[in-house]
C-alpha cells in the first residue's frame, strides 16, 4: 500500500512526472497505460449548500487529473450564475466541468434526466483516463444515480464519498453572509431578468432559491416610493437567507441518513470557516484538502499493482497500469 504519509507536494510531483506536459495540461501518457482491474473509480463531494465542495474538487484536481460533474439540479440550467452560486470560470481553474449551465432554464431536469447525463459523463471522463468527481448538493439525485434498482452504477463503479461538513451556527452566518455578497454582484438584476408575472415557479431554473422570494417585490416595484421599495427588498433578501438556512438543514439531514448506508468520510471544516485570510485557507488546506488527498488517494491505489504503488503514481483508472 503507498506510504499514505507522502506530503502534498510529492504527490504533485508524481502527477506532474505522470503527465504528458508537451501535449498540453492533464494530458497522461498513452504508452504507459495496459488493463488490470476490472472496476472504475469515481468520486463524490458531499455538503450542504456553502460548504465548499467546488472548492475541495478544485483542489483534487491540483493532485489528480479530474473532470467534475455538478451534481446540482439547479446549477445544471443556463442563466441565473449569481442566485445559483454556481462556480466560476475562473474558479474552475481551466478544470473541465459536466452538467453546469447546459439545460434550458425553462425545462424541468428530474432525477432520471441527471442519471442518464451522469453515466455518460463518468465513461467520457474515464475514457479520457481521468478521474470523475461528482460534486454537488442534490443528495437525491446522487442517491437515485449510485443506488439504482438495477445496480448498474455499483456494478460498475467503486465510490469514495467525502462529505464537507460545517457547524450548522457557523454555516448559516456564511450563507447569510453570502446572500449579501450575491446581492452586491447584481442578483436583484438578473432575477429580474427571469421575472414574469405568469412565472412557474415549480419550473426550471425558477425553483432555484433566490427567484421566487422575489416575486412580491417585482410585482410591487413600479407602484412603491423608495421607504417601501426598500423594506420589501429588505424582506425579499431576508427570506432568501431563511430558505437557504434551512435548505442546509435538510441536505445534513440527508446526508446523515446516506451515512448509514454508505462509507462517507466526513471532513470538518467548521474552524476554517471562522478563520479569516491566510489563517483561514491554511485551515482549509489542512483540515480538508490534506485528509481528502490522502482518503483519494488510498481509494485510488487499493488493490493497485506494486510497480504503480512503488511508482508513486497518480490516478490511472482501474483498467490501467504502468507496463
Amino acid at each position: 500500500m503507498m506510504g499514505i504519509s507522502m506530503s502534498i507536494s510529492q504527490q504533485r510531483h508524481h502527477v506532474l512526472a505522470a503527465l504528458d506536459i508537451s501535449h498540453g495540461p492533464g494530458r497522461l501518457k498513452m504508452g504507459t497505460l495496459t488493463p488490470w482491474l476490472p472496476k472504475e473509480k469515481v468520486v463524490v463531494v458531499m455538503g450542504a449548500t456553502g460548504t465548499g465542495k467546488s472548492r475541495l474538487s478544485i483542489d483534487l484536481a491540483t493532485q489528480f487529473p479530474v473532470e467534475v460533474i455538478n451534481s446540482d439540479k439547479v446549477q445544471v440550467h443556463k442563466g441565473l450564475d449569481i442566485a445559483t452560486n454556481k462556480i466560476t470560470l475562473e474558479e474552475q481553474n481551466r478544470v473541465p466541468h459536466h452538467l453546469l449551465g447546459t439545460v434550458n432554464p425553462n425545462a424541468d431536469f428530474t432525477a432520471s434526466d441527471f442519471c442518464n447525463m451522469a453515466l455518460m459523463a463518468v465513461e467520457s471522463i474515464l475514457s479520457r483516463r481521468q478521474l470523475p468527481i461528482i460534486t454537488g448538493g442534490s443528495n437525491s439525485y446522487i442517491k437515485a444515480l449510485i443506488d439504482d434498482e438495477d445496480f448498474q452504477f455499483r456494478s460498475k463503479y467503486e465510490c469514495c464519498f467525502l462529505w464537507v461538513d460545517v457547524a450548522m451556527p457557523v454555516l448559516h452566518q456564511y450563507v447569510s453572509e453570502r446572500v449579501d455578497r450575491m446581492v452586491k454582484n447584481g442578483m436583484v438584476n438578473e432575477v429580474r431578468g427571469f421575472f414574469s408575472v405568469n412565472a412557474d415557479y415549480k419550473q426550471g431554473i425558477r425553483k432555484a432559491i433566490g427567484v421566487p422570494e422575489f416575486d412580491t417585490y417585482f410585482r410591487a416595484e413600479p407602484f412603491l416610493n423608495e421607504e417601501n421599495r426598500v423594506r420589501l427588498l429588505k424582506k425579499a433578501i431576508q427570506e432568501i437567507k431563511n430558505n437557504t438556512c434551512k435548505l442546509a438543514c435538510r441536505q445534513l439531514e440527508k446526508i446523515h441518513r446516506l451515512k448509514n448506508v454508505w462509507n462517507i468520510h466526513r471532513l470538518d471544516a467548521t474552524e476554517a470557516f471562522q478563520l479569516e485570510g491566510r489563517e483561514a485557507d491554511e485551515a482549509w488546506n489542512e483540515l480538508v484538502v490534506r485528509p481528502s488527498t490522502e482518503i483519494v488517494a488510498q481509494f485510488l491505489y487499493s488493490g493497485a499493482t506494486e510497480e504503480v504503488q512503488a511508482a508513486g503514481l497518480p490516478f490511472l483508472p482501474p483498467r490501467y497500469h504502468v507496463a
